[in-house]
């Protein structure tokens, strides 16, 4: 009616920046907040990386949680193009622990440097049952090449 019209003409922009969630806030603070109180386990799913080439090619998988033992290389900062080991994810921290890549500090001790897991491409998967079930979960071609709910030209020629 009248009322609705109205309320749109006050509001130009309300179509082209609405929300796709509604339960979802788009509040700065909200979303720093969520981020930084993340409990461990939403943490490892935040702490995610991309597969290599030759990965997204076998699994039909662009990304995957981060796991001690999967061989990573890094692909952005001064540790570029050094590969090693996961030994440690850091989620307190947000960071992964990779063999070899240490620093020296000011009194002689070597420490681990800590680095982001989206700056680094999974190499290497280690598997287990869990960890399959993901991949099989996120395979975008599935074991049929259909899509998501599409039907194929026989399948309707079957149900004529």
């Amino acid at each position: 009616g009248m009322a609705l019209t109205s309320c749109l003409d006050l509001h130009p922009f309300v179509l082209a920046s609405m929300k796709y969630s509604a339960n979802v806030s788009s509040s700065r603070r909200k979303a720093r907040k969520t981020h930084f109180n993340a409990t461990s386990i939403v943490r490892a799913k935040l702490m995610s990386a991309p597969l290599s080439a030759e990965l997204k090619a076998k699994y039909n998988v662009n990304a995957m949680p981060v796991r001690k033992d999967d061989e990573v290389s890094v692909v952005r900062g001064s540790y570029k193009g050094r590969e090693g080991k996961i030994i440690q994810c850091y989620r307190r921290k947000w960071v992964i622990h990779i063999e070899r890549i240490i620093r020296e500090k000011a009194n002689g001790a070597n420490v681990q440097v800590g680095l982001d897991p989206s700056k680094v491409v999974i190499t290497k998967l280690k598997l287990d049952k869990d960890r399959r079930a993901i991949l099989t979960r996120k395979d975008s071609k599935k074991s049929s090449s259909k899509g998501k709910g599409k039907y194929t030209a026989e399948e309707m020629a079957e149900v004529d």
